[in-house]
Formats: C-alpha cells, structure tokens, sequence
C-alpha cells in the first residue's frame, strides 16, 4: 500500500507538469483556434528566465517565477501580435509550419544566449526535505507541485467562468461573429488570450527548474505530451485537458511500477483507447 500511494503522488507530480503545459494550450486552441506547436517553447522560456533570476541574480524564487511570467508575457504578445495575428482563419497546415518554426527560432535563440550546460539550481530553502506520507517519505517540492497545479486549475477555471472577461472570451470561442456584434473587441480579446495562455505555460517551466533540467529542445518534447492530453480531454476542453492530465500521469506512474519500461508507451496507448471509443474526446461533445 505505501507503494501504491507514493507512486500515486509521482503520478500526480508528473501529471501536473503535463498540465501546466496543456492547460494553455487548450485556452489559445478554444479562443484563437491556432494550434500552436510553438507552445512547448513558452513552457522552456519560462525555465531560463526564472533560472537567470533566480540562479544568475539571486533574486527571491517566488519573485523569480513572477518575473519569469511576466517575461514569457511579452514574449507572447510579440509572436501574437506579429506572427499569428496575420494568419487567424488560414489553413491548419499554415499555422503549424509557422508554428513549427517557432520551436526552431527559440531553440537556437534559448542556445544562444544561455547555451548547451544547464546546472539546477539550488533548491529554495522553504521548499528542501521530505515529508512523511503513508509509511515513506516523499518530497516537499512535490507537493509544492500538485498544489500548484491544482491551484492553477482553479484560477484559471475562475477567471474564465466568473469573469466578465472570462465569460467574453467563452463568448467569442462559441461564436465570434456575435461576439463582435455585441461590442466585445476581438483583435484585443485573442492578444489577452494569448498573452494568459502564454503566461500559463511559463509557470510550468518556472516552477520546474529546481528538479528537472531546462535544455533547449525540451518545449518540443513536452509539447507531444500536452496533446495527446488535449486529444484525450476533447480540444478546447479546460476541464478535461485537467482530467487526461492526471490519467496520463497516474497511469504511466502504475506502469512504471508494475510493468517498467512500459511507461513511454502507455500514453499512446490511451490516446488510441480513447479516440476509438470517443473520437471526440472525453469531454467532447458528439457530433
């Protein structure tokens, strides 16, 4: 019992990383309609900027991950404003190759300015040492984690369900057209939706940068994780991308106890499972 409940928090640790990823993802996906593969790339330039921060400038770690999201902000507006804004309502194929070629251009830039040797830094100190839970032990961090996750999921679903701006952007992913007739400012609403989006993604790779290794090339790894989440979810789904999130990484944490080396495979094979019996995704509404 003690293993199966510490790997369940492993499982809910590494399903919170996945999250923090998908969960913007699926808020530009629902708004803008833009299926950003670039996306993984805001999640890595939020680790080097709370590295450079923290670890570079001793700043406070807490206000190192504010400093990081507001910079990943900036980042999102001038890609938004000057790269995807001209393409909303091209083809799909248009928007991946641009995309794509964001992963490329951060990349080389993120190698660049901080180059190829990537240390962790130290750990912050309220944050060191483990706890016991269930007759082992188990890191603080981690649960720093999930609590983190959980909470975003909640800010995020907040914002989006109780605020007037909030209820705008819902307003235009159903239906733009009226959105717009009834004065809700489109070109400034996907800029902001961007922007959060954005913002989001960055306090994944903030917060991951005291125990996993920020390299460039890495926004393209976990980027393949958060959609097959948002395929799992339903695309657009902010509530089931938070589902798929924690089965991808509880199911693969069970598969990595009882049948190592089978991990890797496992999300696919959900994936596949899913889009059998519901194409549309868990949450997806039939067609």
């Amino acid at each position: 019992m003690e293993a199966v409940i510490l790997q369940g928090l492993n499982g809910l640790t590494a399903a919170m990383y996945i999250w923090l990823v998908a969960a913007g993802l699926t808020i530009a996906f629902g708004v803008l309609g833009v299926l950003n593969l670039a996306h993984g790339s805001l999640y890595m330039l939020g680790g080097f900027f709370a590295f450079t921060f923290f670890h570079l400038l001793g700043l406070n770690f807490a206000l190192s991950i504010i400093l990081a999201i507001i910079a990943v902000g900036i980042c999102g507006f001038l890609m938004e404003r000057f790269f995807l804004r001209p393409i909303y309502g091209e083809a799909l194929e248009i928007q991946l190759i641009l995309t794509f070629a964001f992963i490329l251009i951060l990349d080389n830039a993120t190698r660049y300015i901080w180059g190829t040797a990537f240390t962790l830094p130290k750990m912050p100190s309220l944050l060191e040492g483990r706890v016991h839970i269930a007759g082992g032990v188990f890191a603080i961090y981690n649960l720093f984690i999930i609590a983190t996750g959980i909470a975003v999921f909640a800010i995020v679903w907040l914002i989006l369900d109780k605020t007037w701006w909030g209820k705008s952007v819902r307003a235009a992913a159903s239906d733009r057209e009226m959105a717009n007739a009834v004065g809700i400012n489109i070109r400034t609403l996907f800029s902001t939706a961007f922007i959060f989006a954005a913002m989001v993604a960055a306090v994944g790779g903030a917060v991951s940068i005291p125990v996993r290794v920020i390299t460039s090339g890495i926004g393209g790894t976990i980027i393949v994780d958060a959609f097959i989440v948002l395929v799992i979810g339903s695309l657009g789904s902010l509530t089931g991308a938070f589902v798929a999130a924690l089965i991808i990484g509880l199911v693969s944490a069970y598969c990595q106890l009882y049948i190592p080396g089978m991990q890797m495979f496992v999300p696919y094979l959900v994936m596949a499972i899913v889009l059998t019996i519901r194409p549309q995704g868990i949450f997806g509404e039939a067609r």
